[in-house]
């Protein structure tokens, strides 16, 4: 019967039907008929169990947070932290992709949404790519490969929400992404200056004096210091164990909304009012779907799906290496039908106790998890981010596909094999902060 459950959650998300009610038709037939003897489960036991799982003050994080996004995104709060970055970099050609792909990782490491990054940094950034030559299919697919890095600079609620269901530091795996973060960031702005190499419509601005640099910092870094503190604030907190990941979330959605209000004015009541509104209907959407998913796991465990899942592998190879690959390409796989979030809620609970069996540390599956979950989001045919970079920046996407594969083969590949293979990348901050093993 699992087998059927699974087929109907499948065909439930290929055909449209919206997550929650895909995971909930995937419940509703294992209640009915799952079991030894196909008698099904009884709901009066699932029903208070998700209930149970739900009761999680980590959950607040991921409401906060949404919220702080969008109210950064009005609040004009990331335009001045553009400009800082612009400085140092602005006179290399493909300058400006190096201060989007900075501009993401900054912009995301408070609001941790990749949609939420990309209709912010793109909205002030499309129009600067454009006067400065770049051909809008590559910055099109610049801005939405860099917007991913909201899903690795943590704080992010894909983490979070992975942390919930493994039961692992929320904290942990944060920093488990921070190296990957790293890694990708570089990778990114140096694939964006080898692409426009020989591109003559890219404009370049002229190269800064010393003295005309530090004048410019002045003057716009007096203007971002509001901005700029809202990072260290949220991060410091998290990281120096002022506050909790909660905590810190709560505090970037206090700050922003004086500063965005008063400070850069970019807010007013009527738009907050608006931003609470859609958020709380995103946050309302989440929440289903995991309160959704929280029955589904338990009935995947008591039809022992992470077990066979697990001896499907060795039927295969029994080479952890390997089984590794084929988690890696699983995970891409289910990347490329459904949303980051989906493919967390939807795998976690099956892979965790396979990781376990097979001897990996949890937090490098975390890793693992935040860097697959961020390459589905650009990867057809569902790419999400892919698609909303199109429409935002307004180039159709086969102009869009060829730089895309590029970011994807020379960024991304390299870096999910790095992540996978190489735990140190990934354990190391882990390992001196908080003591996690190698």
């Amino acid at each position: 019967m699992i087998y059927v459950a699974l087929f109907i959650l499948i065909l439930t998300l290929i055909i449209g039907v919206p997550v929650p009610v895909s995971f909930m038709a995937s419940c509703a037939w294992l209640i009915f008929f799952g079991g030894v003897d196909q008698v099904g489960y009884p709901a009066s036991q699932l029903l208070p169990y998700g209930f149970n799982q739900m009761n999680s003050v980590s959950l607040i994080a991921i409401a906060m947070f949404i919220l702080a996004g969008g109210i950064m995104e009005r609040g004009k709060i990331a335009e001045k932290m553009i400009d800082i970055v612009d400085i140092f970099v602005g006179h290399i050609k493909g300058g400006l992709g190096i201060v989007a792909v900075v501009s993401c990782a900054v912009f995301g490491s408070i609001c941790g949404a990749a949609c939420a990054t990309l209709s912010c940094i793109g909205a002030i950034m499309f129009p600067r790519l454009r006067a400065g030559g770049y051909p809008m299919g590559h910055a099109c697919a610049l801005m939405a490969n860099a917007s991913l890095l909201g899903l690795l600079i943590p704080p992010n609620a894909t983490l979070i929400i992975f942390a919930w269901i493994s039961g692992v530091s929320v904290l942990s795996c944060f920093l488990s992404t921070v190296g990957p973060g790293i890694i990708t960031i570089i990778l990114l702005s140096l694939v964006n200056v080898w692409l426009l190499r020989n591109n003559s419509e890219v404009f370049v601005v002229k190269k800064r004096t010393g003295k005309e640099r530090l004048k410019l910092f002045k003057e716009r870094g007096r203007l971002a210091i509001p901005a700029l503190v809202m990072p260290v604030m949220v991060l410091g907190g998290i990281y120096g164990g002022v506050m909790t990941t909660t905590e810190a979330s709560a505090l970037a959605v206090l700050y922003c909304i004086p500063i965005g209000m008063w400070v850069y004015k970019g807010l007013n009541w009527r738009s907050l009012i608006g931003i609470v509104v859609e958020g709380s209907v995103t946050t309302g959407v989440i929440m289903v779907m995991l309160y959704s998913v929280s029955m589904l796991s338990r009935l995947y465990i008591l039809e022992d799906l992470p077990g066979r899942v697990l001896h499907l592998f060795y039927s295969i190879s029994t080479e952890p290496m390997i089984i590794m690959f084929m988690i890696n390409v699983f995970l891409v796989l289910m990347g490329m039908l459904m949303d980051d979030i989906s493919v967390v809620v939807l795998t976690t609970p099956i892979l965790m106790p396979i990781i376990t069996e097979l001897g990996f540390n949890p937090v490098h599956y975390a890793a693992v998890v935040g860097v697959n979950t961020a390459l589905g989001c650009i990867t057809p045919p569902a790419a999400p981010v892919l698609y909303l970079s199109g429409r935002v920046g307004g180039a159709p996407i086969n102009e869009i596909m060829k730089p895309a594969l590029w970011f994807m083969v020379l960024c991304w590949v390299p870096v999910l094999i790095v992540t996978a293979y190489v735990p140190k990348v990934v354990l190391a901050l882990p390992h001196f902060v908080l003591g996690v093993p190698w």
